[in-house]
């Protein structure tokens, strides 16, 4: 529904009716081209939110439509009261987009919050407390305005008078109008204050609760605050506050010192403070923003001194001496997975473990075990899903709703009554994946035996030892560019509620943009900038998690980033018991909403990350391997999945469009595995020598765009859209086997497996997980989401996915999930596993898999194969080495002095020729040679012709031993 089409009759049922749903948005892979709110709408992006912040919004958007016919005074005080179009951009000048005619303009202002419009509408503002006129500025807005607020570069700017006392001004309701020469009042509208706060109250002193000896102290930067107390309670819910405590302010800064005693009691604040959502002076109730614990669903905030040893595992303070070895981060390989799917259903651990942080303590646990298999292959990182405090999850368990998994498991593999009893209880179980932020400095509660206290502290901590002590560096999900709530009254609402306008993202009528879903942050504001940085380094320091993923990195400004790589970096084992140099960020460097092209800064979009060293993920190898894209027909196909070469009966156009489409997804992949580099040179399909950034996607993008191996996460499925194995059933023909399907699976991961750049994979893609379709499984419970580490099952075919997001894809899904041929046997689930393992093995067997520089990839990698005579469905890829002493390329390989990689996507076996290495031997490399795949043990070289053949749907590698 498109709120700026309503009409006045039909304007109060939009106000007053709530959403479809009022839960956080589904999570939906967007690529960089989707970048316009009308495609964002095709796509189906859900862009509601609580009840209470979806009136308010539709009636100022509302209020942005043209007012036909005379203007009443109540709809012009509508139109002063509900937007903010002008900004305050710095200590002296206010931005407004107004005409040049002449008149005066005039700063209102009312402590009281009374301002409105005069009955006649003639003679303009009443209520105030202060008129001051302000000039215009000739000159216009500063470059340093506009550098920081480009998307309003073009405003009139008005000069403000010196002599005012701006900061406390800045506490009160604020409003410019403008007068005609006549004295007539022309137009008003309120003030956006994110410049002038930044210009009077950037500070970079003590936040949070700080313990010392004898004392704990309380600073909150509230600078728009008008009086500010703590609330004390002994207990985690219930009862009266034991003291109220007023703090003092200092430009912009509250503060309270008490005594220590406080410790393990829980605090609120309550600020009074102008928001503008309703035109009032609030008392809000909020948690501290620099929160480090919390009660039950965040209702209070806990005293915690995490330094405080009674809150470290044995051998905590030493953890970075025993953490498992990485000489680089090209090293690094990723292994996504979400706390609740690793345990919640295995019956290897303990009932009070399961679906939480002591899971991973179980050493004898059927998914440590298959971690510890992971490792030994040389898997480096598990990368955690949210696991810091969101909404939509009771903390306590005996809140949760269950499904009947034992009616669910009777029900036919294709019927709509598993997704409709999961849906029924979605909102109130114990499952989200988590991305509907709420505090980020807190681990979730839900995960913890006890959400109270300092459990959820405790416990965290020895989950992040474990994986340390069973081989794994911990990365942590962040999502730092939106957060569930907003206003005065959301209980999930924080940040706005002590500095409202300031924290999250506004439109230029001053309304909350919803690009990433819901309350998007706005990092270009220094103290949101101020406070990611603050959390990383909680999470690093306290928590001693080894890298970040950033969700949706492109809403976040470039600046943000590096400045948060930077303050990583420099932290020391010797001084904060980290080693910084080894942490590694990366995230969704997708351009679309407000920020594309740059339109509130220079953003952490894929183009603009490289050369920072920062990864971002690569979409273009996972189209070109899957075909489409996740917003694209599901049955389009690519080079694992049929296209040209087994077709599905999708209309893709003519034979040499498919012939055409097939190439080019050859050549993205190929660019993709010489890490993205945007200076690789390569052959294309069309025998020109090319630029990895020359070869572009369909809608003319270039496909390469990082400068360095480390800057490039490969990968083919995510959380997010289908698993690997979903996808592939579902694109593939009908008639081929389930066998055929398996090899699929693992031709596509093995690609991602032996590129260079840094490998990423979906936890359970090596054990050929299934949702049953579900493209989007966010909120689909534990039955559509399960992992089965005892490799029993893979989950396919327990019902159709939810309806919500798949409906429309029903009359496709369900002959699939009705077809038992489709559904892996316990012998394929393991046959998977071994053939994952691997590949990994292969891809740690040598340096050349996993090169550390642009150049040595430049010098090193070729693809053959190539130009327009090119054997459909087949790529070759070379790694050369150097020898020791000769000069030419230095030797990285103690072993293998050469190494080919085919992969052959067609259903037969395929021969290529490569006559330059014809004088070199060749052998299968030893672990597929020991291999449990029958298949691969076929592949030849024939050292007279340098003809390699490669059985069908498999990858092949050939690697010549040195002359030792």
């Amino acid at each position: 529904m498109s709120l700026l089409r309503l009409s006045p009759s039909n304007l109060l049922s939009a106000v007053t009716t709530p959403p479809e749903s009022n839960r956080v948005c589904p999570r939906i892979h967007l690529k960089k081209k989707e970048t316009s709110a009308l495609t964002r709408q095709r796509l189906g992006f859900n862009t509601t939110f609580r009840f209470n912040t979806f009136q308010r919004q539709a009636l100022r958007c509302c209020l942005s439509m043209p007012v036909e016919g005379p203007t009443s005074s109540s709809q012009l005080q509508d139109r002063l009261l509900y937007f903010s179009r002008a900004y305050w951009v710095s200590r002296s000048q206010i931005a407004w987009n107004v005409g040049a005619e002449d008149g005066s303009c005039y700063l209102y202002t009312s402590k009281s919050a009374r301002l409105s419009v005069t009955n006649d509408g003639n003679h303009g503002i009443e209520g105030y407390d202060m008129r001051i006129k302000l000039e215009v500025d000739n000159a216009g807005l500063s470059e340093n305005v506009m550098e920081k607020f480009p998307h309003i570069r073009d405003y009139r700017a008005f000069k403000v008078p010196l002599t005012l006392d701006v900061k406390n001004l800045l506490k009160c309701q604020l409003a410019v109008a403008m007068y005609k020469s006549d004295g007539k009042w022309s137009t008003a509208t309120g003030l956006q204050l994110p410049g002038v706060l930044d210009e009077l109250f950037s500070y970079n002193g003590p936040l949070g609760a700080f313990f010392s000896a004898e004392a704990v102290s309380l600073y909150l930067w509230a600078p728009t605050a008008q009086a500010l107390s703590a609330c004390i309670y002994e207990d985690s819910s219930g009862g009266d506050p034991v003291q109220i405590v007023p703090l003092q302010e200092f430009n912009g800064v509250w503060s309270v010192n008490s005594p220590r005693s406080w410790e393990g009691c829980y605090y609120v604040y309550e600020v009074s403070v102008y928001h503008p959502s309703t035109l009032r002076i609030e008392k809000c109730i909020a948690n501290d923003p620099y929160a480090r614990g919390l009660s039950a669903d965040g209702r209070r905030t806990l005293f915690v001194d995490l330094d405080s040893d009674a809150l470290k595992p044995e051998g905590w303070d030493t953890l970075a001496d025993d953490k498992p070895v990485l000489h680089s981060f090209s090293d690094i390989s990723i292994y996504e997975l979400h706390i609740r799917d690793f345990s919640v259903t295995d019956p290897t651990v303990h009932p009070d473990f399961r679906g939480g942080y002591l899971a991973f303590t179980s050493q004898d646990s059927a998914g440590v075990r298959h971690l510890k298999r992971l490792s030994s292959a040389g898997l480096t990182h598990v990368h955690l899903l949210p696991s810091f405090h969101f909404a939509d999850v009771a903390d306590e368990k005996d809140k949760w709703k269950n499904a009947d998994n034992q009616m669910l498991e009777s029900l036919p593999p294709d019927s709509d009554e598993q997704q409709a009893h999961i849906t029924a209880i979605q909102n109130e179980d114990g499952y989200n994946w988590g991305y509907n932020p709420v505090l980020w400095g807190v681990p979730k509660g839900s995960y913890a035996s006890n959400p109270n206290g300092p459990c959820r502290t405790i416990e965290f901590r020895k989950m992040v030892q474990a994986l340390n002590c069973v081989g794994f560096r911990v990365v942590l999900d962040v999502v730092y560019n939106h957060l569930h709530g907003s206003g005065p009254f959301d209980e999930n609402s924080v940040l706005d509620k002590i500095v409202p306008g300031y924290y999250l993202r506004l439109n230029k009528d001053g309304c909350i943009e919803h690009s990433t879903c819901v309350n998007n942050t706005a990092s270009e504001h220094f103290m949101v900038e101020r406070l990611i940085l603050d959390d990383l380094l909680c999470w690093a320091v306290d928590y001693k998690v080894d890298g970040f993923r950033f969700d949706l990195m492109g809403h976040i400004m470039k600046r943000t980033m590096v400045k948060a790589k930077n303050v990583l970096n420099v932290l020391s084992k010797d001084k904060r018991g980290v080693d910084g140099s080894s942490i590694y960020i990366y995230g969704e460097g997708w351009d679309f909403g407000e920020v594309a092209k740059n339109g509130r800064g220079i953003n952490a979009s894929q183009f603009n990350i490289c050369g920072t060293g920062i990864g971002s993920f690569n979409d273009r190898i996972r189209d070109a391997l899957l075909g489409g894209s996740p917003f694209g027909h599901p049955l389009q196909q690519g080079f694992v999945t049929g296209l040209l070469l087994q077709p599905n009966g999708h209309n893709h156009g003519s034979k040499e469009n498919e012939e055409r489409m097939l190439a080019g997804a050859k050549d993205h992949i190929q660019v993709g595995m010489a890490a993205n580099l945007r200076d690789f040179v390569l052959t294309d399909f069309n025998g020109q020598e090319v630029k990895g950034s020359e070869v572009c996607t369909y809608d003319g993008l270039p496909v390469a765009y990082s400068l360095s191996p480390t800057e490039t996460v490969n990968y083919v499925s995510a959380h997010d859209n289908e698993t690997l194995f979903d996808i592939v059933s579902l694109k593939t023909p009908m008639e081929i086997s389930v066998e055929e399907r398996c090899r699929l699976n693992h031709l596509a991961t093995s690609i991602i497996a032996l590129s260079q750049g840094i490998p990423f994979f979906h936890s359970g893609d090596e054990m050929l997980r299934s949702k049953s379709l579900d493209r989007d499984s966010y909120n689909s419970g534990d039955w559509f989401n399960r992992l089965d580490f005892s490799y029993n099952s893979n989950n396919w075919g327990v019902g159709l996915p939810p309806k919500a997001k798949n409906e429309k894809n029903w009359p496709l899904i369900k002959p699939i999930l009705a077809d038992p041929s489709y559904k892996p046997l316990r012998s394929h689930i393991l046959a998977a596993g071994e053939n994952f393992l691997n590949v990994l093995r292969i891809r740690y067997s040598s340096p050349l898999f996993r090169l550390r520089t642009a150049n040595a990839i430049q010098q090193r990698v070729r693809f053959h194969n190539t130009g327009p005579s090119w054997v459909p469905g087949v790529i070759v890829m070379s790694i050369e080495d150097g020898q020791e002493g000769i000069p030419g390329l230095s030797q990285l390989d103690p072993l293998y002095a050469y190494i080919v990689v085919i992969v052959n996507a067609c259903p037969n076996a395929a021969s290529f020729a490569i006559p330059a290495l014809r004088t070199r031997t060749f052998e299968l490399h030893p672990l597929q040679v020991m291999s449990t795949d029958e298949i691969v043990k076929n592949s030849t070289y024939e050292a007279l012709t340098g003809c390699f053949t490669v059985p069908p749907r498999t990858t092949s590698v050939f690697v010549e031993y040195r002359n030792i």
